[in-house]
């Protein structure tokens, strides 16, 4: 397919990819990329208000006033940011890039100054600890983290323990445990620098924490191969979309604008769907092996980042929740620790669950929108359809049949992402 496209682009054009695709790869490339810069910088602006709710004393602190600050720096950041391509003109792929950064440094800085703004209210629990009398003596509030920690942490107390959790120093020890790095290097606030943020964003994670597991060395061989296989892919990606993909949706879309029938339209994007099941699979599966194998796998190997568990065989998911967990592993912690626990805080678990739901659905809602340019709700739509879906496949008329669940799970994935793409692009 490859080579039978680059001759006949060859033959007819010169080049082995079309003129049009070389013209809408290469525009907007200088303003893309200090734009992107300018946006990645812009979020170590929560260092210095991370360091301002840990020095107060009264209103700024964080869980007064600090809180409120980042949210609505998170807020103004987020609606500039999604903005400026728009008012830039930019083409659709560099929206596909922009958009998806945005969103991925939103969840970034969410997490670094979340996780720090409890760390600053337990630092000031310990120091009140000074004065008993006036202190909160309430139990140690531990932050949700990944697996291995919480496993860490519960295996370090006995029985004994937990029965006089109210005791000063068992306080004392549970506050001063939650300061410090599973690890053990690195305490609260020693990683408020400038450094440590930097460290963290080039970090392939989405969740902060103050210490992660390292690789004793970069491996230059294998840093090598995941950056040449990324651009093996995305050439993979253009050449499936340049025959198969955008012929289609520009005949479709000529089709359309020449027909008034109800019937008709729906019977055109009908074909546009079936057409486009194969190509826009494999466009799927090329992207997910750039993402989530070779683009994180690089950045793992640069930072000497040891949990390269970025995804889990989300192939053999039998139902759309468990699909959800394992295909991106760290848009799940994230979800999980920073939207699920904090929902859980005030609601029943399968509120929080419908509340992750919904964060996640605007978010792809969202990625869609700046991509087409369009608000329409099919992915909100669809993402908010798993949850019954969901139901239904755990209920005892069809749980344990795995076979069918995994059938079923495919179908829906390829004939869903045809369809989402016919309806946003076409409608």
């Amino acid at each position: 397919m490859v080579i039978t496209t680059c001759l006949r682009n060859i033959k007819e054009t010169g080049h082995p990819l079309r003129v049009e695709v070389y013209a809408l790869l290469s525009r907007n490339v200088v303003s893309l990329g200090l734009s992107d810069a300018a946006m990645v910088a812009s979020t170590v602006l929560s260092l210095p208000i991370q360091k301002m709710a840990r020095g107060a004393k009264g209103v700024l602190r964080w869980r007064r006033a600090g809180i409120w600050i980042q949210s609505v720096f998170q807020a103004l950041w987020l609606a500039l940011w999604v903005s400026w391509p728009f008012l830039l003109s930019w083409t659709w792929t560099s929206q596909v890039f922009f958009a998806l950064h945005t969103l991925t440094f939103l969840m970034k800085m969410h997490s670094y100054a979340f996780y720090n703004g409890h760390l600053s209210e337990t630092e000031r629990r310990l120091r009140d600890l000074d004065k008993p009398e006036t202190a909160d003596r309430g139990k140690a509030v531990k932050y949700p983290s990944s697996p291995s920690r919480l496993r860490q942490m519960d295996s370090e107390s006995s029985e004994e323990e937990k029965e006089d959790e109210q005791d000063l120093a068992q306080l004392r020890q549970d506050l001063a445990t939650e300061l410090t790095s599973p690890l053990g290097q690195v305490t609260y606030p020693q990683n408020l620098t400038l450094y440590n943020y930097i460290d963290y964003v080039l970090c392939p994670t989405l969740c902060y924490e103050l210490e992660y597991p390292r690789t004793p060395k970069i491996r230059w061989d294998s840093l090598f191969y995941k950056t040449l296989a990324v651009f093996g892919c995305i050439f993979l990606m253009i050449t499936v979309s340049e025959e198969f993909i955008v012929p289609v949706l520009v005949e479709s879309a000529t089709q359309l604008r020449l027909t008034t029938s109800r019937s008709e339209k729906a019977l055109i994007l009908a074909e546009t769907t079936s057409m486009m099941l194969f190509p826009f699979m494999i466009t799927f599966l090329l992207v997910f092996l750039v993402i989530w194998e070779y683009i994180l796998g690089a950045f793992a190997e640069i930072t000497c980042f040891a949990d390269r568990h970025f995804y889990s065989d989300w192939w053999n998911s039998s139902d759309w929740l468990e699909f959800s967990r394992e295909w991106n592993i760290p848009v799940y912690h994230f979800l999980r620790r920073h939207v699920f626990f904090s929902s859980k805080t005030y609601f029943s678990t399968p509120v929080a669950m419908t509340i992750t739901f919904l964060v996640s659905a605007l978010g792809h809602e969202l990625i869609m929108g700046c991509i087409t340019k369009k608000l329409r709700g099919y992915g909100f739509f669809a993402m908010m359809l798993q949850l019954p879906i969901v139901a239904l496949q755990r209920s005892k008329l069809v749980r344990g049949r795995w076979v069918l669940n995994n059938a079923a799970f495919w179908g829906s994935m390829i004939l869903g992402l045809s369809t989402m793409c016919s309806l946003y692009v076409l409608v």
